[in-house]
């Protein structure tokens, strides 16, 4: 039973990765562009909470009705104003403007809210939970978390397959220069992808910085999460990134079973055997250009 508890936990853990993963799959599969600040804005995110919390006392659950809109109008702004300038055939500029960015946020935070160590108070959802059996229990929060991720992919799907804004998205995707031809405004689409890419960041930052603590410092470390759950799943799989999720969590879960300090570890290696044995990941949707 206690190994069936462990797997549970990380296909719960599973789902905050996925969160970390889904607007990152969403940007590349949009517009080809690598985002090295994606972690260090899911903290972002978690400040701004944190920020809320402090400021107004209010629930950070129910703060996400301003930071949601808040995180997308950054990143529509970023996008439009930024980003767009360096969008071409050469992969380098996105990077090392979004690696700069990466570095202008830690510093802005560890300039505006120090070092330490932070934390968001949920009250009792921290530790609710559905007891099943005597030795397994379901926390309320993670599984808050779980349905969310699913309930987010299962939206972008219905945006990616059934509107225009999709219809639109997998257009610039698929060739963007004969997408501007038929009247695509690219930059405003791209504008709006990150948008939405944003908006998710939103919820996996605030859902971060209820479960466990954060400082400035930690972007990196979410980024290389959602990395590897995107790699695992396959790039341009939105259910592949959940998945990947999930088995990330799962192994992280399992590896601390072993050992406290090989959770980390076991889901290191856990995406190096994907990799090694499906180098396109488990539900690959992108083609060769």
């Amino acid at each position: 039973m206690e190994w069936l508890d462990a797997i549970i936990q990380g296909v719960l853990l599973g789902g905050l990765y996925a969160l970390f993963a889904t607007g990152l799959s969403l940007i590349f599969g949009v517009m080809r562009l690598v985002n090295i600040a994606h972690g260090d804005l899911i903290v972002l995110s978690a400040f701004l909470g944190l920020a809320m919390f402090n400021g107004t006392g209010v629930h950070p659950l129910i703060s996400l009705i301003v930071i949601v809109p808040v995180m997308a109008g950054i990143g529509y702004a970023l996008q439009r104003g930024i980003l767009n300038l360096t969008l071409g055939r050469d992969i380098l500029p996105p990077l090392l403007v979004t690696f700069g960015l990466s570095i202008i946020i830690q510093n802005v935070l560890l300039e505006v809210f120090s070092a330490d160590t932070q934390r968001l108070k949920a009250g009792a959802l921290e530790t609710a939970s559905i007891a099943i059996g005597d030795q397994i229990a379901i926390g309320w929060f993670p599984l808050i978390v779980f349905l969310s991720a699913v309930g987010v992919i299962a939206l972008l799907q219905l945006v990616l397959f059934r509107t225009r804004l999709g219809t639109a998205f997998r257009a610039t995707s698929d060739d963007h220069e004969t997408a501007a031809l038929m009247g695509i405004d690219n930059r405003h689409v791209f504008g709006l992808a990150m948008a939405l890419a944003l908006a998710v960041v939103a919820l996996a930052g605030t859902f971060m910085a209820i479960r466990t603590n954060f400082s400035p410092a930690i972007g990196p470390a979410r980024l290389l999460y959602a990395f590897e759950a995107v790699i695992i799943g396959g790039l341009g799989s939105l259910w592949g990134t959940l998945a990947g999720g999930v088995i990330l969590g799962v192994a992280q879960a399992i590896g601390a079973k072993f050992h406290p300090g090989g959770q980390i570890l076991a889901g290191h290696v856990a995406f190096l055997i994907v990799l090694v044995l499906r180098p396109n990941g488990l539900f690959p949707r992108t083609r060769d250009r």
